[in-house]
């Protein structure tokens, strides 16, 4: 008799699952130990992050899966509304629903029992899967999500796996490089910002024809698409903090070159996204941070990059070996120009201020239709 794990595994395979991202759960330990040996293993550091980077997967036309506990939809829930759910990209969601069966822990009481009613208030399809005979509804629901370009949740009772033999400890996390980089940056001793963000679209600009771009919300998206629109660009409307992950999620799962145009505040608000990016280090990814101290499309307030953090030195930290910090015009053109087969962070500097420039006039399906068509080429 198959185990529960080996079941569950083989529902996945025989629906064509590409890529799988996971967050630890100790009820699914002996499963999630098995996924990171059979198919390719995103390790997350926060579930949100998991949202973006299954999107940008899902952008390149192959089949993305999460594995989470219940705890952890609260802090994707957002992101899967304005990212996942509004460009209609399929996503299924297995849930290690805790606080139901034999909890120990008290704090997961709450996510637990109110998890039904948070996804149906959410407007998120889900399924509860609590014997090994409602196996048959994911395979069952597994071909709509990504036939038709939806999320689905499948809430897993860890009543299924509490017998099973398979309660591996994991191997480490793997990746296709090392975990630990000897570090060899770039970075300008002393650099002043020179240019707005638009100015410096404008420069770069000449340098991202017919490359993937994923680009920042609000203003951002907007001076891309006054500046240099292409069926590559990929103009991000809402899911803050997602622009790296989607980037890094394309890079994945396609060998085109992608550029993320990001922001200060949109890293420091999903900062774990770069160890993540580290630990993968694409070579067709360049990540453009263009700190301009302030969360431009909210009113300018403040970002901490002003007062105490360096972008770079982030960076630096979380493991990216390749850093550039530019603010004059021949360091970001150059950091552009120049063929480089490796991951890329430019650390752009930036003086605050917006372009005044009209909405993007394209529906949000059709810009993800057009990148969708040119990753297939």
């Amino acid at each position: 008799m198959q185990s529960p794990e080996s079941g569950l595994i083989n529902i996945l395979k025989k629906n064509k699952i590409d890529f799988i991202s996971t967050l630890p759960c100790e009820k699914i330990k002996g499963l999630l130990h098995r996924i990171t040996g059979e198919f390719f293993h995103v390790p997350l550091t926060r579930e949100e992050e998991g949202v973006g980077i299954s999107a940008g997967i899902a952008l390149a036309g192959k089949r993305p899966a999460m594995f989470v506990q219940s705890s952890g939809v609260g802090n994707m829930i957002n992101a899967l509304l304005s990212l996942t759910g509004f460009y209609e990209l399929p996503l299924a969601v297995f849930v290690s629903r805790r606080g139901i069966y034999k909890e120990k822990i008290a704090a997961q009481l709450p996510m637990g029992l109110h998890l039904p009613g948070i996804l149906k208030g959410a407007g998120i399809p889900f399924s509860v899967i609590s014997t090994l005979d409602d196996f048959g509804l994911i395979g069952k629901k597994l071909p709509g999500v990504y036939r038709n370009g939806k999320i689905h949740a499948f809430l897993l009772s860890p009543a299924i796996f509490e017998k099973t033999e398979e309660r591996g400890q994991g191997s480490g996390v793997r990746g296709q490089g090392p975990l630990l980089h000897s570090l060899n940056n770039k970075i300008h001793p002393i650099s002043f910002p020179k240019y707005t963000r638009h100015e410096i679209l404008q420069l770069i600009a000449p340098y991202i024809d017919n490359k993937v771009v994923v680009c920042n919300l609000g203003f951002p998206s907007k001076e891309l698409f006054n500046i240099k629109h292409q069926r590559s660009n990929f103009y991000m409307l809402g899911s803050m903090g997602m622009a790296t992950p989607i980037g890094l999620g394309i890079s994945l799962a396609s060998d085109k070159e992608v550029i993320v145009i990001d922001g200060d505040g949109s890293l420091l608000m999903n900062p774990g996204s770069l160890a993540t990016t580290a630990h993968f280090a694409p070579p067709n990814l360049t990540i453009l941070a263009v700190d301009n101290s302030s969360y431009g499309s909210t009113g300018g307030q403040p970002t901490l990059t002003g007062s105490c953090v360096d972008l770079g030195l982030v960076a630096k930290g979380f493991g990216i070996q390749n850093i550039i910090k530019a603010s004059t015009g021949k360091q970001l053109v150059d950091a552009l120009k120049k063929p480089y087969k490796g991951l890329r962070f430019i650390h752009a500097l930036a003086v605050p201020g917006n372009k005044d420039v009209p909405a993007i006039p394209l529906h949000h399906l059709d810009v993800k239709k057009q990148v969708m068509k040119f990753l297939k080429m």
